[in-house]
C-alpha cells in the first residue's frame, strides 16, 4: 500500500482528518495530514499546490516509495489537481481520491473576495484551465470522486463529479461531515485498495 497524503479544504487544517486518519492507519496505511498555509483563500491554489508537491517529496524520501496516494477534501481537491496536472504530480501519485471538491466551480466562491475564492468560482479561468485537459494530463491515475447531493458548500453539488473518475455518492447532510461519516471513510478505503 502506498503512503497516503490527506489534503484539507478551505479554512481548515490537517486536524479535520482526526477521524479518517486513525481509521486509515488502523487499516494499515501510512496516512499523514498536513497544514496548507494560508488556508483561507488569501493565496492562489497554485501556491497550495506547491506545498502539496513539497509534502509528497518529503513522504517519498521518508518512506522510500515510488508513489503516494492523495486523498483531498473540498478546496484541497482543486489544489491537488493543479499539483497533478501542472506540477508533475501525476508521475508521483498513483491514486487520487477527491471528496466533495468543486471540480466545476462553486457558487459559494462568490462569497469570498480573495484569490483562492475567485479561483473556486463557477466559470473561473482557473477551473476552466484544469478542465481543459482533464483527464489527458492524468489519464493513468486511479481517480475516485466521493460526493453528496446534499452539499451546501459545493453548489451545485454535482460539481464534485469528475469525468472518467469512479464515482461514489454518499448521502451525507453537511459538507464537513463527509470527513467523519463512516460510509465516506469506507469509500476512501475502497478507493485506496483499487
Amino acid at each position: 500500500m502506498n503512503p497516503v497524503l490527506l489534503v484539507h479544504g478551505i479554512d481548515d487544517t490537517g486536524a479535520v482528518f482526526r477521524t479518517m486518519r486513525p481509521a486509515l492507519v488502523a487499516a494499515g496505511w501510512d496516512a499523514e495530514a498536513f497544514d496548507m498555509v494560508p488556508s483561507n483563500g488569501d493565496a492562489s491554489l497554485k501556491v497550495l499546490a506547491g506545498q502539496i508537491r513539497d509534502r509528497v517529496a518529503v513522504i517519498k524520501r521518508r518512506t522510500g516509495t515510488k508513489h503516494v496516494d492523495v486523498v483531498a477534501f473540498s478546496l484541497g481537491g482543486i489544489a491537488s489537481r493543479y499539483y497533478l496536472q501542472r506540477l508533475g504530480g501525476a508521475a508521483e501519485v498513483e491514486r487520487f481520491v477527491s471528496i466533495a471538491s468543486p471540480h466545476h466551480g462553486t457558487w459559494t466562491g462568490f462569497l469570498r473576495w480573495n484569490v483562492g475564492g475567485s479561483e473556486l468560482r463557477v466559470g473561473s479561468a482557473f477551473i476552466a484551465d484544469l478542465n481543459r485537459d482533464w483527464p489527458d494530463t492524468a489519464s493513468h491515475l486511479k481517480v475516485t470522486t466521493i460526493w453528496t447531493p446534499f452539499d451546501l458548500m459545493i453548489v451545485p453539488s454535482n460539481s464534485s463529479q469528475l469525468p472518467m473518475a469512479h464515482e461514489i455518492v454518499v448521502p451525507v447532510v453537511l459538507h464537513p461531515w463527509m470527513l467523519w461519516d463512516g460510509r465516506c471513510i469506507m469509500a476512501v478505503e475502497q478507493a485506496l485498495r483499487s
